[in-house]
């Protein structure tokens, strides 16, 4: 017997991935704490460091500069990630809830969401503004704006240090490209009044030189498509208007039932906040001993308390208080590569403080973007002489890429004796079996996954959908299924917890396909497993993989290379977005898609054998080969880039073999990465291919026709 891990027995929650959170994931990745589940909660798989957002504006970052990756640092740290925006916190049922999900429990939970703004309360803002945060939105309207051509207005709301940086970066960004440009900042009182007086005439002196005009005490009416209306009258020309100001809470934290002031959760020296188990940091917190500004330097200088002190609320150990600096340096970019400084009343400027500053800003995110790699599993001194080679140099996948290779497995089925029942139709290559009950035709299937995500919702979802896959492509209608779940070890309470998520995403995905779950077997293993076993009925013949015929167009309706894409992230080689788009690819149901496909001749979904694989099992069947357009496939995000660097699943070597007279390279050898939940595959007569297309792109967007079934038998040709 190998020894068992140890079990999970507390749940720690981080809500929002604020610059707290994500330099405590970082030390949780250091030294983690035995027997704690940790899971992050975020409304995207980035988190934008604010701190380098005038660089980015006035043109001397890239956009993925600014970001950290929640997803590598979740992987590193061995946490889950829950991509959504919290709507709410319940501290009594200690509960988190997120649209789209069922509830979050946790036994230790703290918020670090940063703050909201008042901007989007102005008339006409929403419709006619850009807010400064969330940065996603606001990135990518600016870079297309700066990429324009002729006169160019702008106009910022709000005369903070935040709207001074934000003003002189994109009126340096505008005169760089050499446009004609008129910026305006608007202040409804006096401009800088937060900073020093020197500091200040240096800053005023900067938006002088850049030819920035300064409106004061002035208030904001309202925002139209090219102006900004002021309440004296006052008309601002304005096609670009966003605000830096009107710093506000997020509206749950205040209806949480927590102690606040004004939305701001207070906490006390530990940065608890009324509940002892939630604490709180960064600019979603207020200090109650001493209040202090919002600065991103507090919330950096939180994490090792708050690191500190989520652990002795599960360890039973002392608390350590949080003692904020009674001043901080403040360095504030002046749009071109320079900046001025202040601290304890002293100022200084020039082109030396902005390579300070950034200098400071790269040395924070070079934290998040160089993680230390971690070692793998230590071998004993004694062992077989092969268990290296069997090990490998890199972590085995999870979903379809962990399966048994095709080779393997026709050789362990070859053996075995064909039915003797009347009442099953052997149906060679098909992953189905069609039984026929009473009269009815049904199918019967069934598949598990090793889980590649540490998210039971997710995981149950996709595993639920690749399930069902080979009953939609037999052109059945999902009937009944049984859940068989194993759950790492843990405790009976974050059992229970578990399994509540996980059946409650698996009713929703069978009844949303039309079936119910009528029972199933739970047990305790090394690590998450999830499977299920469906039954579908067929109202006509089953579409198999034998009906294939020359000329008929192949259509797929899903993106190829979750493969790849889990592979690199189990390595920390995948960007979060990347990773993102794979999982939501991989929950995507395919009923609609299934139903549309019925005037298909021949249909498979593709999984675990890759594109070839599969479509080797329709031509085998159909007695005929087939002409592939590499370049008419579709693709995930990231998936041909990863591919390019000679990142494979470990079903790849066994995939490939399969049809060793196909030699693929680089990109292409995407087409044997090992799919899951991966689209149907279907051979449509040629003429009605292109109606289907359209009405298959609806909801399943990236749907195509990628080639054409051949009179060749056997032979696959790529082009």
């Amino acid at each position: 017997m190998q020894p068992s891990p140890l079990p999970l027995t507390k749940d720690v929650v981080l809500i929002g991935g604020g610059h707290t959170h994500a330099l405590v994931l970082r030390k949780w990745g250091m030294r983690p704490l035995a027997g704690a589940r940790l899971t992050v909660i975020n409304p995207g798989p980035t988190a934008p460091y604010s701190g380098m957002l005038p660089g980015f504006v006035a043109g001397h970052y890239a956009r993925d500069a600014l970001d950290i990756d929640l997803v590598q640092l979740a992987r590193f740290a061995g946490a889950r990630v829950v991509l959504g925006a919290v709507e709410h916190i319940d501290p009594i049922g200690r509960l988190v809830h997120v649209p789209g999900r069922p509830p979050i429990a946790y036994d230790i939970a703290a918020v670090n969401v940063g703050i909201t703004s008042t901007m989007p309360d102005l008339p006409g803002f929403r419709e006619h503004a850009i807010p400064a945060k969330p940065l996603g939105r606001f990135a990518a309207e600016w870079d297309s704006y700066r990429s324009q051509s002729g006169p160019a207005h702008v106009a910022v709301l709000g005369g903070g240090v935040a709207g001074v940086e934000l003003v002189l970066a994109m009126a340096h960004a505008l005169r760089n490209a050499g446009r004609d440009m008129q910026a305006t900042l608007i202040d409804r009182s006096e401009i800088l009044s937060d900073t020093g007086s020197k500091a200040r005439d240096r800053l005023r002196r900067a938006l002088t030189d850049l030819g920035v005009t300064v409106i004061e005490q002035a208030k904001v009416a309202r925002i139209e498509p090219t102006h900004v209306v002021l309440e004296d009258g006052r008309r601002v020309r304005s096609d670009f208007t966003t605000g830096a100001a009107g710093a506000r809470a997020y509206s749950w934290l205040e209806t949480s039932g927590l102690s606040h002031n004004d939305g701001f959760l207070r906490v006390d020296e530990y940065l608890q906040t009324s509940t002892a188990d939630l604490f709180a940091s960064g600019d979603c917190a207020e200090f109650s001993p001493s209040p202090r500004p919002k600065a991103g330097v507090y919330a950096v200088r939180q994490a090792p308390v708050l690191f500190h002190n989520l652990r002795a609320r599960l360890t039973g150990d002392p608390m350590r208080a949080y003692r904020p600096q009674k001043d901080y340096l403040k360095l504030i970019s002046m749009g071109g590569r320079t900046a001025v400084g202040e601290r304890f009343g002293q100022t200084f400027s020039g082109g030396l403080i902005w390579r300070w500053k950034d200098h400071i800003d790269q040395t924070f995110m070079d934290q998040f973007r160089d993680l230390p790699e971690m070692d793998g599993p230590t071998l004993p001194a004694e062992h077989t002489a092969d268990l290296p080679d069997a090990l490998g140099d890199k972590p085995m996948c999870g979903g379809c890429g962990a399966k048994v290779g095709g080779r393997a497995l026709k050789e362990s089925l070859r053996s075995l004796p064909g039915s003797y029942r009347e009442d099953i139709t052997p149906l060679p290559g098909d992953d189905a079996a069609l039984l026929t009950t009473g009269g009815k035709k049904q199918v019967l299937s069934t598949d598990h996954l090793r889980a590649f995500t540490l998210d039971p919702v997710v995981m149950t979802r996709i595993a639920a959908v690749h399930a069902l896959g080979d009953i939609w492509a037999m052109g059945a209608n999902p009937q009944a299924a049984t859940a068989n779940l194993i759950l790492p070890k843990m405790s009976a309470n974050l059992q229970a917890r578990t399994l509540r998520e996980m059946m409650a995403a698996a009713t929703e995905v069978m009844r949303d396909a039309g079936a119910e779950i009528v029972g199933g077997h739970t047990s305790l293993g090394a690590e998450m497993t999830v499977g299920f076993s469906v039954t579908g009925l067929c109202d006509d013949a089953p579409i198999t993989l034998a009906g294939g015929k020359p000329g008929d167009a192949l259509i797929l309706t899903k993106p190829l290379g979750t493969g790849v894409i889990m592979a690199a992230e189990m390595q920390g080689k995948a960007k979060g977005a990347w990773v993102a788009e794979a999982l939501e690819s991989m929950s995507q149901s395919q009923a609609a898609s299934a139903g549309v496909l019925r005037v298909a001749n021949a249909m498979t979904d593709v999984t675990g054998f890759g594109l070839l694989g599969h479509l080797l099992g329709m031509c085998d069947a159909s007695t005929t080969g087939a002409e592939l357009v590499f370049d008419a496939i579709p693709t995930l995000t990231g998936a041909k880039e990863l591919a390019a660097t000679g990142i494979r699943s470990s079903l790849f070597a066994d995939n490939a073999a399969l049809l060793p007279q196909i030699q693929t390279a680089g990109a292409q050898d995407l087409l044997f990465d090992p799919q899951t939940a991966g689209g149907l595959l279907a051979a449509v007569p040629a003429d009605q291919a292109s109606e289907v297309v359209e009405k298959l792109k609806s909801h399943a967007p990236h749907t195509a026709v990628i080639g054409r079934l051949s009179d060749l038998s056997g032979s696959i040709i790529l082009s």
